[in-house]
């Protein structure tokens, strides 16, 4: 699947005003992450565990 293919999800913690948005495509293989304001720039992937692990992190922070 290329990235122009995939479905992007803008986090519901991004801001209103354009700013600090990270957008997520979720595919069977992995997670791939971007940064809505420079979508030019490829995004990276992580595996579903990695995501899983990052989000748990994240939450207790």
């Amino acid at each position: 699947m290329s990235r122009t293919e995939l479905t992007w999800f803008k986090s519901s913690y991004s801001g209103t005003q354009g700013d600090d948005c990270v957008e997520v495509a979720i595919t069977e293989e992995a997670i791939h992450v971007r940064d809505s304001k420079d979508v030019t720039r490829p995004p990276f992937a992580v595996s579903r565990d990695g995501w899983t692990q990052f989000v748990r992190f994240a939450a207790h922070r």
